[in-house]
């Protein structure tokens, strides 16, 4: 396989002008995710997931296949300690999927959008937490800024905006594990699915032998649109590896922050969900926050003195 380039090499125009249509594809796309779920609002979250990890199963191994990966995935395979490991990740990116999934059917995109917009800091945090990172002034003012808008939230709905907590908490946990793993990518993410593979289709199997399945059923633009699960997910994790292998992990970062944007776009102005005094507060001080964390990271970046997945993780993979 290529190497990814040194963060401090220069690169061709090209090749820069190649990883920055990459990230904004990749983006662009897990932005535009609230649509293709809301076109599947009539099927269960549950069964668009299982259908999800199935078909991601099937394209991922034939990827993994054509690229010549088939030892590196049979090796681990064979290993009991990092199968383990594989299945506590596995269980974490289809937790944060499902909810993902089920907010968007249930009109609640304004708060997915806000969780991804808080990932990163979270990712902050958790760097603290268990890699002993230490933060600067700035970024320690970025993540209480964060706390505020969460805080502006609870006391002017009374409600915590848990949807929101659990994808960043989820998505963070799971970077997390996947970076102290070392885990690449498609690899993992072709592991996790393939894990999780026989459940989805044994849940499957029993709704078709119940009459209750939504594949095959009359409407076949839902089974375009289910059998399209694969596809839309690993597309953009293709375009996002692109993306970090052409560009500077902190230009990622900040293109990263399309894709809570474009859901945000999406929730206020296509779903019209409610958009109150209260959330613009909360949403000031974390774009406030993201701001200053941007700005901290773009200003600050140096080789090594950060590592890659504060900012946007190369071993990531979409909500």
């Amino acid at each position: 396989m290529t190497q990814p380039a040194s963060p401090t090499s220069p690169r061709p125009p090209d090749a820069s002008l190649i990883g920055v249509a990459s990230a904004l594809g990749c983006f662009g796309l897990w932005g535009a995710f609230p649509v293709y779920f809301k076109l599947l609002g009539h099927v269960p979250a549950l069964e668009v997931l299982a259908h999800r990890v199935l078909w991601s199963a099937v394209l991922l191994l034939g990827l993994i296949l054509a690229q010549g990966q088939w030892s590196a995935l049979r090796a681990e395979f064979r290993d009991p300690r990092r199968l383990c490991f594989y299945l506590v990740t596995a269980l974490l990116i289809s937790g944060n999927w499902l909810l993902y999934i089920w907010a968007v059917q249930h009109g609640r995109i304004l708060e997915a959008s806000l969780g991804y917009y808080i990932n990163p800091l979270v990712n902050v945090l958790l760097g603290v937490l268990f890699l002993r990172e230490r933060l600067n002034p700035r970024q320690w003012s970025a993540v209480a800024l964060a706390a505020a808008g969460v805080l502006v939230l609870v006391v002017g709905h009374g409600v915590l905006p848990w949807i929101s907590l659990t994808l960043a908490l989820s998505f963070g946990g799971y970077g997390l594990l996947r970076k102290k793993a070392g885990h690449a990518a498609t690899l993992g993410l072709c592991v996790e699915t393939v894990l999780l593979a026989p459940l989805a289709l044994v849940f499957l199997a029993g709704l078709a032998a119940r009459g209750g399945g939504a594949l095959g059923g009359a409407n076949g633009q839902t089974d375009l649109l289910l059998l399209a699960a694969g596809p839309v997910t690993v597309a953009p994790l293709l375009l996002f590896l692109q993306a970090t292998r052409l560009l500077r992990l902190s230009t990622v970062g900040l293109i990263q922050y399309l894709t809570p944007t474009l859901q945000f776009l999406l929730a206020v102005a296509l779903y019209r969900e409610p958009f109150t005094p209260i959330h613009l507060a909360a949403f000031g001080c974390i774009w406030l926050a993201l701001a200053l964390y941007s700005i901290d990271a773009w200003f600050g970046y140096r080789p090594r003195s950060r590592p890659a997945w504060t900012t946007t993780s190369r071993r990531g993979v979409p909500p």
